[in-house]
């Protein structure tokens, strides 16, 4: 969440990171979903209040960035 939120046109992320408001939406590119742990129940709590809720969609902030994960690629959700 935080290179997204530090880019010009990244994500607002307005609660910092504590998965309370969903304004770091991201869709993952689809050969990425797999490589990444299933949602928590707080995230997909949240996922499941957006209008624009896709299969792919994660709450950046939930997302931890490790080695297994570098080039990982994902798209920026419109804000609600």
């Amino acid at each position: 969440m935080e290179p997204l939120r530090d880019m010009d046109d990244g994500v607002a992320a307005i609660c910092g990171g504590m998965c309370s408001c969903a304004t770091c939406h991201v869709y993952v590119d689809p050969e990425w979903v797999p490589r990444l742990p299933e949602p928590m129940s707080d995230e997909g709590d949240m996922l499941g209040d957006l209008l624009d809720r896709q299969a792919n969609s994660r709450l950046s902030c939930q997302i931890v960035l490790t080695d297994a994960i570098s080039g990982l690629k994902v798209t920026i959700a419109p804000q609600e």
